[in-house]
Formats: structure tokens, C-alpha cells, sequence
């Protein structure tokens, strides 16, 4: 069928909140598409390029953030806590892969969270339920979707973006002094021991570059950090798409997902996606049929072009390996080129006896162990990791190297744990490239 801009509108459509004033919606929508883009076309087309070198094993993925994004994380301490552990993590990954690393954040626009239902109660009264900044706010009071909160998305998204780019520019990427780094949170000596060796020879290769004459900087390739989010308001993702030349681009971000609820065939968010260029991922789990992955890959992506599909699998470390080996043969008999990613977060997800959610560290180590040996029996590679983190000490995951017990809700990895699965996963690829 003949895409175009709104043919998504012809479709059943799921996860969007019902605004009490339609035409105030419209009023925001014209202010969005007003305003500059967030990202340009060219920054576009040079992740597309990146990922077609993850799909052929030249290059590792590193995509990573906050579950949801607050519009309170605007501001100087969480976007530079995020960026340095991001930028931390991928210079460890280049040292253990010796390739580059491509990196996207989770970052800059990931205000909107699916949900399971349309309303909860709080306090004994019945409430639209929280679907993130974009759309209404956690105080029960204030869970009317507002449709002003799509004009300040952009901003923010924005501001968050430029100040990104602005650290980089300034030399936030320069990570060769070790006071940068903290390996206070390793409790077990000889992991702490072999963790500071491994960290040394890491600087210490950094520091003889820059003795040559490159600068540190270089050890994590061209330092480009590329933004993401999943695209679920599609109002607002279609008024961030414009066509240049001869394709339609989401100027929104580099990267958009679609979610395990919102991939079906007949429906809406499929038939955007298909029609921009940005690269899409697309969540794989438990659910998913190798004949619905195959159905949704050819619908997506029929001219099967380089760097545009990244296949998140997300199963949980109990079915991971009952579930991955088949989506990988499915896809190999097509003969496509996609990036293999692990999500070894959501399909890790449990409740305490309270109620309140958390993951365990275990788990997630477990998934992406399996993730590795099951992609090398089969012959293909793991291209790329999917995490939930922030660089702040939450305790929302259980486990891990500093014994965390303590849970939170909106479980993302903390700095500790972060880096932690980022050492795991340098020895890892260190022994993929048989070092």
C-alpha cells in the first residue's frame, strides 16, 4: 500500500491518551512542527551507516538510558551522570572489542511510557494512569493529559540534545584521568583487583596514544552520541517528520522503537515507521512468532537496506534459551542484514512482596551470557546491548557488585551496576575475538 504522511491514521491505533480538547491538541502540534528540528537529516543517515557496520560485526552497540525520561532530568546533573557512564562503559567496550562503539542514549525525547491499563486507583480514587511527562504528571492530581506537555517534550528534548553535544564538544569525552572513574563500588577483592587492572591497562593504552600525539578522545572512535526514544505518540512523532529530498526523516531523533504493545501488523505505529528513514527497533519477546517477526521485518524494511533494523530480544533469562534460537534461524534463512541486540532488562522485571518492581542483576548477567553463547552456536553475532541506566546511585536493581537490597520503582541499572555488566561484557567480547 501507498504510504504517506498520516496513512497511519487509517489504522487501529493503540497506548495514546485521550485529550479532553482535540482542537488544543492541534493548537500544539502546529507549535511543534514550528519549531527547529531536534536532530538533522545528516546525523540520521550517519547512524544508519554506524548500525550497517554493527550488522556486519565492525562495530558494537551501546544503547542505553532512563526507562522514562522526567522532565526534571533536564537539567546539569542527570544528563552528565547519564553521559558519563555511556561514555565510560563504551570506552571499556572498545578496549575489550577493539572496534568501534556506536552510541545511543535513551535520551532526549523518552517521555512517554507504555501501560496496561487506562487508569489505577491511588488512594481509593480511580485515576488516568501516569503515561510519562509527555502526557499528564504523577500527582494524582494532575493526570489530565495536557497537551502543553507536547510543546515542552520538544524543548526539553531539545536543550537536553545541546547540552549533550556541547560536553562533547568541550572535552567531556576525555576520560584518561583515572579520578574519573570509581571502583569503590566493587566489594569483592578479586573482582575489585582484576576490575583496576583491567582499567589501568585501558588508560594506560589511552595514555600512549596521547604520548604519539592522538588525542584520548580517539580511543572511543569519532566521539558521536546519537538519541533515541520509543515513538508511541504518533501525532507527535508525525509532526517531527518532514521529507527531505526523497524520503521522509523523523527529525524527533535518530533512532525511534516500536514496543512489544504497539507492533502489530495492521496497526499504527507499524505503518509509520515503515515510512521514515531513521533506523527502527523493534522489541522481540516472548510473544513474538518467527512468523511475525519475519511478516514485520518485510513490511518494515522490505528493500532490507543496511543499519535500518535493530532486532531488541528482550525474553527473560529463564526462556532465553527456548526463544532466541529460533528467531535467529528465521531471520538467517532471509538472508537479512539486522543488528541483534539484548534487552536483558525487561524481561527481568519482578514484584516484591510489596508490590514494587525490580530486576535482579543475576538475571540480567544471565540473559546476556546466554545472548552471547546462543548467537556463536548459531553463527551469528551479538551486536549490540539495550540497558536501562542512569548514572545516579538509585538502588532499584537488586544484586550486583555492591550487594544492593534496597528497591525503588522504574528499576534501571545504577553507575555501579553499569559498569559492572560493562567490564562483563569487555571480557566477553575479548574472548569473541579470541584475546
Amino acid at each position: 500500500m501507498t504510504w504517506s504522511l498520516d496513512s497511519w491514521r487509517e489504522r487501529p491505533i493503540r497506548q495514546q491518551p485521550i485529550y479532553s480538547d482535540p482542537a488544543a491538541v492541534a493548537t500544539a502540534l502546529e507549535s511543534v512542527r514550528a519549531l527547529p528540528p531536534i536532530v538533522a537529516r545528516g546525523e540520521v543517515d550517519t547512524l544508519r551507516r554506524r548500525l550497517a557496520q554493527v550488522a556486519n560485526g565492525e562495530a558494537f552497540l551501546l544503547q542505553g538510558g532512563d526507562c522514562a525520561e522526567r522532565f526534571q532530568d533536564c537539567a546539569l546533573g542527570p544528563i552528565e551522570n547519564k553521559l558519563k557512564i555511556l561514555l565510560q562503559m563504551s570506552l571499556v567496550l572498545v578496549w575489550g572489542a577493539r572496534i568501534p562503539v556506536v552510541r545511543v542514549g535513551r535520551i532526549a525525547g523518552q517521555y512517554a511510557k507504555p501501560r496496561s491499563s487506562a487508569t489505577e486507583v491511588v488512594d481509593g480514587v480511580e485515576v488516568a494512569t501516569y503515561r510519562g511527562d509527555h502526557v499528564n504528571g504523577i500527582a494524582p492530581a494532575d493526570r489530565e493529559p495536557d497537551p502543553r506537555r507536547l510543546i515542552e517534550a520538544t524543548y526539553r528534548s531539545a536543550a537536553t540534545l545541546n547540552y549533550v553535544r556541547a560536553l562533547l564538544d568541550g572535552g567531556f569525552a576525555d576520560l584518561h584521568d583515572a579520578h574519573h572513574w570509581n571502583l569503590d563500588f566493587v566489594r569483592n577483592a578479586a573482582a575489585r583487583a582484576e576490575y583496576e587492572d583491567m582499567l589501568k591497562r585501558i588508560l594506560d593504552a589511552v595514555s600512549f596514544m596521547e604520548a604519539t600525539g592522538v588525542h584520548s578522545t580517539d580511543a572511543l572512535g569519532s566521539v558521536e552520541f546519537f538519541s533515541s526514544h520509543e515513538g508511541l505518540l504518533l501525532p507527535y512523532e508525525e509532526a517531527h517528520t518532514v521529507q527531505q529530498d526523497d524520503g521522509w526523516y523523523n527529525l524527533g531523533a535518530h533512532m525511534l522503537w516500536i514496543g512489544d504493545r504497539t507492533r502489530q501488523l495492521d496497526g499504527a505505529h507499524v505503518e509509520f515507521f515503515r515510512g521514515v528513514r531513521n533506523p527502527v527497533g523493534i522489541k522481540v519477546g516472548p510473544s513474538m512468532g518467527t512468523d511475525e517477526l519475519i511478516e514485520l521485518l518485510d513490511v518494515i524494511e522490505p528493500d532490507d537496506r543496511p543499519g535500518r533494523i535493530v532486532l531488541i530480544t528482550r525474553y527473560g533469562a529463564d526462556r532465553i534459551e527456548e526463544l532466541l534460537p529460533a528467531h535467529i534461524e528465521a531471520v538467517k534463512a532471509t538472508g537479512r542484514r539486522v543488528v541483534w541486540s539484548s534487552d536483558p532488562m525487561h524481561g527481568n522485571t519482578v514484584k516484591t512482596n510489596s508490590g514494587v518492581k525490580t530486576r535482579r542483576f543475576d538475571q540480567i548477567r544471565r540473559e546476556l551470557s546466554h545472548a552471547f553463547a546462543l548467537h556463536q552456536a548459531a553463527g551469528t553475532h551479538l551486536g549490540g546491548v539495550h540497558f536501562e541506566l542512569t548514572g545516579d546511585d538509585v538502588t532499584e536493581c537488586v544484586g550486583g557488585p555492591q550487594e544492593l537490597s534496597e528497591t525503588y520503582c522504574d528499576p534501571r541499572l545504577n553507575y555501579a551496576q553499569s559498569l559492572e555488566l560493562a567490564f562483563l561484557l569487555a571480557r566477553r567480547l575479548q574472548k569473541r575475538r579470541g584475546a
